[in-house]
């Protein structure tokens, strides 16, 4: 089986070495991968927006199988393209991964589907949506509508604040056209749960639980991320949680994006808090999460292709979806000055080290190949995981793991799952 991949962040390189564990896969492509990806795979120069080159390209190597990763691309149609050029695509179609593209579609959603997330309002002028703000509780959430890699949400303390989040979406564009609608929420406390699950459009298996940080800084200080590390399972999601998503969450979703005509294939990450007055959404994207992948994937005791193809044909049911009995933990390695303001094109060394260590990933995120060398090339550079038979042993491993790696401009956060030790 030939297999190709979109995308070139560390989500796509976990999938692409999950793939590659694949006995069933003789060839992995990636459009445009990225230099660890191309340890696997043979990487090709098209954009993940590129879908005629995309098509072509699969066409032209006879690709079996297509997975396609970000958000970008999903939202706007990549798996139609593939559809509807006959070939076999892992991902949810347009009409689906709106669930993730619009905040505003997907609040709606649970609000006529009976699923629990925080109160809520849409907007479409900042006008009424500066009037709302005069009658509100206190710390409050606004949420850019669309895409704005995972930095579109400010938490406002005040009302001063919010009326100046109001302008930074709506009127100055911060998140370019994600701000066009906004939605603002009730401020939700507690623990936050990421929970991603295979779909097939009817049925859906959840996968081990995981937990991000996306605060930039120690103690979830800073500016919000894309992601600055995440572990798995979290000990936060109970059997007794995990029971009541299922039927009051997981269910209700599929079942509610199938009535709307909207049957959702791919994969589901819900966003979870778990609050004093029950467990309630706060997100839904239409992928796997970054950095969750990493720390989730070199879980999976399957092998991937039985799944992805499974949810593509309508026979997940059919999966015994199986995770190993131990713990995960990645930190991310970052540019120090992200992401705001960052330089690039600094060699990064140690990176051979992980190559015989069994239980230890490095997962490049932002990186390129310069004159035979890997540099620096993004805010996120590399996802350091390890595992570990509880969570506290991943951790230890984890940051033990970063010492291997050394590039200028290194920075990351130094208390990835600190939670783990206060529960």
């Amino acid at each position: 089986m030939k297999v190709l991949i979109i995308g070139s962040g560390g989500r796509e390189h976990a999938i692409a070495t999950c793939v590659a564990k694949s006995k069933r896969v003789s060839k992995i492509y990636a459009a445009p991968g990225n230099a660890g990806i191309a340890a696997l795979a043979e990487c090709v120069d098209i954009s993940v927006m590129d879908f005629e080159k995309q098509v072509a390209f699969a066409k032209e190597k006879a690709i079996d199988f297509v997975i396609v990763g970000p958000d970008d691309p999903l939202v706007a149609g990549c798996v139609d393209a593939f559809e509807a050029a006959g070939m076999k695509v892992f991902g949810p179609r347009k009409n689906a991964a709106i669930i993730e593209g619009s905040k505003a579609f997907s609040k709606d959603l649970m609000k006529k589907y009976d699923i629990p997330t925080a109160a809520y309002e849409n907007f479409d002028n900042a006008d009424d949506a500066l009037a709302y703000l005069e009658t509100a509780d206190f710390p409050i959430v606004l949420k850019a509508d669309g895409l704005a890699l995972g930095k579109g949400v400010l938490i406002c303390n005040t009302l001063e604040e919010a009326r100046a989040g109001v302008k930074e979406i709506m009127l100055d564009k911060h998140f370019g056209d994600a701000g066009n609608r906004m939605v603002i929420e009730e401020f939700m406390t507690g623990r936050e749960v990421s929970v991603l699950a295979f779909c097939d459009g009817t049925t859906i298996k959840t996968m081990t639980s995981a937990q991000d940080h996306k605060r930039a800084k120690d103690g979830d200080q800073g500016l919000n991320t894309g992601g600055m590390g995440t572990f798995s399972p979290s000990p936060f999601y109970t059997d007794e949680i995990d029971a009541f998503c299922q039927e009051e969450i997981y269910k209700k979703t599929m079942a509610a994006m199938k009535a709307e005509g909207r049957d959702f294939v791919g994969v589901l990450f819900t966003g979870l808090m778990i609050t004093e007055k029950g467990t309630k959404v706060l997100e839904f994207n239409a992928r796997f999460g970054d950095p969750e992948a990493q720390v989730v994937l070199p879980r999976l005791k399957n092998d991937i292709m039985d799944v992805l193809e499974a949810c593509v044909e309508g026979t997940l049911d059919q999966v015994n979806l199986e995770f190993e009995d131990n713990a995960a933990v990645c930190v991310v390695l970052a540019s120090d000055g992200y992401p705001v303001a960052y330089e690039k094109g600094y060699p990064i060394k140690g990176l051979d080290t992980f190559d015989d260590k069994e239980g230890y990933y490095v997962f490049h995120a932002g990186t390129a190949l310069k004159d035979g060398e890997v540099v620096t090339n993004g805010g996120r550079v590399l996802g350091v995981t390890a595992k570990g038979e509880d969570l506290v042993t991943a951790r230890a491993n984890a940051y033990e793991a970063t010492k291997w790696i050394d590039f200028d401009n290194k920075y990351m956060r130094n208390d990835i799952g600190k939670a783990i030790d206060e529960r």
